[in-house]
């Protein structure tokens, strides 16, 4: 007998074993903290330090570090399974996703030396790596014109500038950190002169962190560097490479987070899906009415949609194939379809999708976020046009 239309919504796409395996741990991980947990996080302002210390001694946040660097040695695909298990489970993978992705400029263009210092500490967690520190104030999502500056001097680096919207520093130990090492005027393009450091935070004299309260629970800081002091040896690959190095992980950070969007969207159609079918007005369930079902519906169609493209550009970034328009598509069609979803369940529980107890306006708010963050879906608009379709450049 063919499953019923809640059963049916709660379907995923098929899985393989393996990530089915890997999906169930997760949620076993995730069950441990309820709701009731998040909701007090989001109200007192609070890291989830428990949930994080559970998805590290799980393995899970070091999904991507090879085994030889004591992680899981997984790939991206097995990445995405486990952030979007985790926000399909009411929980917010947010505060914890950096410690995959952000490792992947040490990774790939690191020191061997570097690897092995800072990788097997991250995978246990002894080290923490979730802070990425690229946008600045006056330059937004124009990397090239960011204004930090590391200055060589001896066996050291000085380091002047600021910079906004920098997540988890208070809760890390070391910091990706990307800064002017030559200035515009002496470069032949403005990408260039832009150079890698890693942090380690609890020795950065002259850097004063100034917290951020934003919308939703999530610890975000100003920073500001007066004569920061960093060892030659901290710099990340090649001195003036560091703009490629960044570019190189937006593609894993963008599917990522489109993982997570999937998520998300899942997680408001099965709560929309719920509540149309136990609520009764009228003296009848609301999920009769057509103008309940058909958002859902239409919100379900299109995560279902956006899961299809994460899975192609992951898998397009696992056989170490171009990936980057794939990238972008699955950010722009998860994050839309996550915000659908998020619409159509607020509208569904009416009254009570405003009242915390119920989840779905932290979730709200949360998955707002992507439709600016890490890059806006207007810039991802404008590369479509002038990168895929080959229409003039905007900007």
């Amino acid at each position: 007998m063919p499953p019923g239309p809640v059963a049916r919504t709660l379907e995923s796409l098929p899985l393989t074993e393996a990530h089915e395996d890997l999906r169930r741990g997760v949620r076993e991980v995730c069950s441990r903290f309820p709701n009731q947990y998040w909701r007090s996080l989001d109200a007192e302002r609070r890291y989830p330090e428990e949930f994080v210390a559970a998805m590290t001694e799980a393995g899970y946040l070091a999904a991507l570090i090879p085994q030889e660097y004591g992680g899981m040695g997984l790939d991206l695909s097995a990445a995405c399974a486990i952030l979007e298990e985790v926000n399909r489970s009411g929980a917010n993978a947010g505060p914890a996703h950096a410690q995959m992705y952000t490792m992947g400029t040490l990774l790939s263009h690191g020191s061997e030396g570097q690897k092995r210092e800072y990788l097997p500490k991250v995978a246990t967690g002894d080290l923490r790596l979730q802070a990425f520190a690229v946008t600045e104030p006056e330059a937004g999502t124009d990397t090239t014109s960011i204004r930090t500056t590391a200055t060589l001097e001896g066996d050291h680096y000085l380091v002047n500038g600021r910079k906004i919207y920098i997540s988890r520093v208070e809760q890390s130990d070391l910091m990706i950190l990307l800064a002017r090492t030559t200035s515009v005027e002496e470069v032949e393009k403005r990408s260039g002169g832009l150079s890698v450091f890693l942090v380690y935070l609890r020795e950065a004299e002259g850097l004063t962190l100034r917290p951020r309260r934003v919308m939703m629970n999530n610890a975000t800081s100003e920073l500001v560097f007066e004569n920061v002091q960093l060892p030659a040896d901290a710099i990340v690959g090649e001195e003036g490479e560091g703009f490629r190095y960044v570019i190189d992980g937006m593609n894993a950070e963008r599917i990522l987070i489109a993982a997570e969007c999937v998520g998300d969207g899942r997680w408001f159609v099965e709560k929309a899906t719920e509540r149309a079918s136990e609520r009764e007005v009228f003296g009848r369930s609301i999920g009769k009415n057509q103008g309940i079902q058909f958002p859902i519906a239409r919100a379900y169609a299109n995560v279902e949609a956006a899961s299809l493209m994460v899975h192609k550009a992951a898998s397009l970034f696992d056989r170490g194939e171009p990936c980057g328009a794939e990238a972008n598509l699955a950010k722009l069609l998860a994050a839309d379809a996550s915000w659908e979803a998020a619409n159509a369940a607020l509208q569904t529980f009416g009254g009570y999708g405003f009242d915390a107890e119920y989840d779905v306006e932290r979730k709200f708010r949360e998955t707002r976020l992507y439709q600016v963050a890490p890059i806006s879906t207007n810039l991802i608009l404008s590369y479509v046009a002038e990168h895929v379709l080959g229409l003039p450049r905007s900007f």
